[in-house]
């Protein structure tokens, strides 16, 4: 009898480790490597995460580091409190609303704003981190870098897929020596594969910021070359003061939350449109049946895809940094609005003309267009208490703005505004303004169950697409009743022009003929997404990574 209850309390308590492990899931695997030696140091998911923040910056350097800026949300296991931090660049003072018009008053184009200095804005990750480490860290400031610094000191393999990047981008760097130097060879080549790369410059950096905090790279000698790089940029140069580092703040928001059938669905909210167009589309598809149409059933991905397009409507329209403009974010999300919007889509044809909404409180406003280019990263870390941090991280496009300073690539976030700051007279929402934090679709969400227990924890990369990343990993989990990893790999959907874009080599796309006769032009393109998740089980904490790239998820 006793060797019997012996058993069983060591079975049970085996059970209870099980269920007590760490679990992380990033885009890249020395990142996830990272944030799992962490936790098993008895960091917390923040401490994790902010840990594959850093080392992202050296081994992912062409998609985020904190060069650039990035959102957090953070779910505590003990008071059951869900908190975000804003940690979005800031434009500098002097970043006017015509940054990007030509001298005749047209738009500039896109890769001519994209490299040297009017991109840039005051990056925000580290003083996210330190806000981060201060309310939730556990292990030492300076334990949080060792991993990225060992990186940085000792090198690492380059991957194909950062190979690849700095083979696309290597053209533009003829004006830009410094990030020629770090990613070509001695002959002037982009790196291969499997060649070594060593980033002392960086590992300097990261030792700084280790051993002074958070306030050593908005102020001194780290400060000083951020500055410099901008205002002397070999071209656009133009001033980001040491002033302007100085007074950056991240800054705790209210999370954006709404029930989606039995589950509640929590994201960022402005100056991320992620968190409120994602529960756009959701809430307009609650009146359709998805469980009984399946994943497999065009009819399903029609209904998504005129969601799709009429929550894009309003993110166009409504959004930007609620700190200067007014946001009609209850509106946005109120379930009579939705409901009213979702009886414009048919389940048998197109709607056509998907044109934004008025949401009850909408303030006067005109459409204004930005465009973000499909870079970024995410990553997810629940510890042993249950805690979870969930972020996504970005410098913008690839390799940024091309500037760099202490071994950092700086971001290209200002091209995230609009590029005309007026139509018919009036202002855009998401204009250029100084201090103001350009739209962003960064997505990190959370999902509860009935109980309020969180289930869930994902995001993504891809510019635009990210909304529709996440949001098609949200149906495959509560419509289709998918695990994690399925939900992740079902076909990616977006929009461009008039038509519907679906994922090539999808399962999707053998069914253009089907879907077309139900949602009109359809056209089968390359869509690809790094989406990161965890998601609770019977068992425990599970991750989950994007089949599409290179991330992993990894079990401490």
């Amino acid at each position: 009898m006793v060797h019997r209850l012996f058993l069983f309390l060591a079975l049970l308590f085996l059970h209870v480790q099980v269920l007590a492990q760490g679990v992380v899931s990033a885009a890249e695997p020395r990142a996830a490597e990272a944030g799992r030696e962490i936790l098993r140091e008895g960091g917390s998911a923040s401490d994790a995460a902010m840990a594959m923040m850093l080392a992202l910056t050296v081994v992912e350097p062409q998609s985020s580091g904190f060069g650039g800026g990035g959102f957090l949300l953070h779910q505590d296991a003990g008071t059951g409190l869900l908190q975000t931090v804003d940690g979005r660049e800031t434009a500098p003072a002097a970043a006017m609303p015509d940054r990007f018009l030509t001298p005749e008053g047209k738009p500039m184009p896109f890769i001519e704003a994209l490299a040297g200095g009017y991109s840039v804005g005051v990056p925000g990750n580290i003083r996210l981190m330190a806000l981060a480490h201060e309310k939730w860290g556990k292990l030492p400031w300076a334990r949080l870098f060792e991993p990225a610094i060992r990186l940085a000191e000792e090198g690492f393999t380059v991957s194909p897929r950062l190979s690849e990047s700095i083979r696309r981008l290597s053209g533009l760097w003829g004006a830009f020596p410094e990030i020629s130097a770090l990613y070509l060879d001695e002959s002037g080549q982009p790196l291969r594969a499997g060649a070594t790369l060593r980033n002392p410059a960086l590992a300097r950096t990261l030792r700084v910021i280790a051993e002074k905090g958070p306030d050593s790279f908005y102020e001194g000698e780290i400060a000083q070359q951020v500055s410099d790089a901008v205002t002397q940029a070999p071209r656009n140069p133009v001033p980001l003061t040491l002033a302007d580092l100085a007074a950056y703040e991240a800054k705790e928001r209210s999370p954006i939350c709404g029930r989606y059938r039995t589950f509640q669905v929590c994201g960022m909210g402005p100056p991320s449109s992620g968190g409120i167009t994602v529960l756009q589309i959701l809430g307009m598809l609650e009146r359709f049946d998805l469980k009984a149409m399946g994943p497999r059933d065009p009819r399903s991905w029609h209904l998504i895809a005129e969601a799709m397009k009429l929550a894009y409507a309003d993110r166009e329209h409504w959004l930007g940094d609620a700190d200067f403009v007014e946001v009609p974010i209850a509106g946005l999300i109120d379930p009579a609005y939705l409901r009213e919007r979702s009886l414009l889509i048919s389940p048998d044809k197109p709607l056509g003309r998907y044109e934004h909404g008025t949401p009850p409180g909408a303030p006067a406003r005109t459409t204004g267009h930005a465009q973000e280019v499909p870079g970024t990263t995410h990553f997810v870390a629940v510890d042993r208490a249950g805690n979870i941090a969930t972020m996504t991280s970005t410098v913008e496009g690839l390799f940024g703005s091309q500037l760099i300073a202490g071994g950092m690539v700086l971001n290209n976030e200002l091209t995230d505004f609009s590029f005309v700051p007026e139509r018919d007279g009036a202002p855009v929402a998401n204009r250029v303004q100084p201090g103001k934090r350009p739209l962003s679709s960064m997505s990190p969400t959370i999902v509860y169950d009935q109980a309020g227990n969180p289930v869930l924890a994902l995001g993504s990369a891809g510019g635009k697409r990210i909304i529709m990343h996440v949001a098609k990993t949200l149906i495959g989990y509560m419509d289709f009743g998918l695990p994690a990893a399925e939900a992740i790999a079902l076909p990616n959907i977006y929009f461009g022009g008039d038509s519907t874009l679906v994922e090539q080599g999808s399962f999707l796309a053998g069914m253009t003929s089907e879907l077309a006769r139900l949602n009109g032009l359809v056209t089968t393109t390359a869509l690809p997404s790094k989406v990161n998740a965890v998601e609770r089980t019977p068992d425990g904490w599970r991750g989950a990574a994007d089949p599409r790239g290179d991330g992993v998820a990894l079990t401490e």
